[in-house]
This record gives C-alpha cells, sequence and structure tokens, in this order.
C-alpha cells in the first residue's frame, strides 16, 4: 500500500491565499497563524517604536518592519516567514514584496499557537538563514530569550530586564518600562 505523499508548497501558494489569511511557509510547508492578541500587539507595537526611535534618532541605515511583513529567507521559495518584527540594514534587500534575504535582528512574541515554531523551527531557520540576533519574547514564561548568532551568544531575561540589542552599539532596552 503505497504511502500518500506530503504536498510541498511554495510562495506562489501562500501569495494566492486571501488576504485577510495569515501563514508562512517554512521547508514547503504551510502553518497558518490565528490573530495576535491584545498584548501580543502592545508588545509588538511598544519594541517596533522603541527601535524605530533608536535608529531615527541615530539617523541609520537600519529600516525597521513590523508584521505582517514577507520575509523570504530562501532562495528556493521554500521559506516565507513573518516576523513580528525585522530589522533590516542592507538596503538592497528590501523590495517591494518584503526583505529577500536575512534580516539582521528577527523579534518572535510569543503567542500560544505560535509557541513551538518560535522555539523550534523559526530558531534553526534564523541561524541557517544568516539572522545576526533572534529574540522570542515570552509573556507567559516572562521570559526575553536573546540568540546572538553572530557571536554564537545566548541569553534569558525577564520582563524587569533591561536588554542589549547586540547589532547595535547602545541601544538597550529596559523592559520594566512596559506596562502590559
Amino acid at each position: 500500500m503505497a504511502l500518500p505523499q506530503e504536498k510541498t508548497y511554495t510562495i506562489d501558494d501562500i501569495l494566492a491565499l486571501p488576504e485577510n489569511v495569515r501563514a508562512e511557509l517554512i521547508d514547503g510547508q504551510i502553518y497558518y497563524q490565528a490573530a495576535p492578541s491584545d498584548s501580543h500587539q502592545r508588545i509588538t507595537g511598544w519594541l517596533y517604536r522603541k527601535i524605530g526611535n533608536y535608529i531615527e534618532s541615530k539617523s541609520g541605515k537600519c529600516e525597521v518592519r513590523i508584521a505582517p511583513y514577507a520575509v523570504f529567507l530562501s532562495k528556493n521559495n521554500s521559506t516565507y516567514v513573518e516576523p513580528d518584527i525585522s530589522v533590516i540594514c542592507d538596503d538592497s534587500k528590501i523590495t517591494e514584496e518584503g526583505c529577500k534575504g536575512a534580516p539582521d535582528l528577527v523579534i518572535e512574541v510569543v503567542s500560544p499557537s505560535t509557541r513551538n515554531m518560535d522555539y523550534g523551527k523559526k530558531a534553526f531557520k534564523y541561524l541557517n538563514s544568516g539572522v545576526r540576533e533572534y529574540w522570542i519574547v515570552d509573556r507567559e514564561k516572562n521570559r526575553i530569550t536573546v540568540h546572538y548568532f553572530e557571536k554564537e551568544e545566548y541569553n534569558e531575561y525577564t520582563f524587569s530586564d533591561t536588554v542589549k540589542v547586540n547589532i547595535f552599539d547602545d541601544l538597550e532596552i529596559d523592559f520594566s518600562e512596559l506596562n502590559i
């Protein structure tokens, strides 16, 4: 008896989804996403403003993007993600369609439906695609996990700590200022 074959999807399948359907493509498999909660949006918006204001104050060349924003991690059209926050310092990667290649910093704010992906598959994909720094912000666990892939460093913080953004010389984010 033949086993059923698993369908492999491409970027074209993702782009053909209705506009109100959020999904990511990892290794040719589609993962649908639920709408984010209010606290998820508050954390994401707060971090986006902190990073964006810092870049603007330094007249920096990096760009910060907030989800939904397309990031095409692979050239073979098998991995398309929408990180909660992407910081891209190479403007040649920014196109009208999204980011073509690895952002310098990716931040994922954990939702119950994304927990395993954020800690597992996505961490692996970000590491192997060239992302320099990856944060997992987990309100439920009161934890901010920072993978600084560029220096092979890993640190964990709480929502009471100040966290250094490693891709910048002097940006620190004090999570105790976040009122959620």
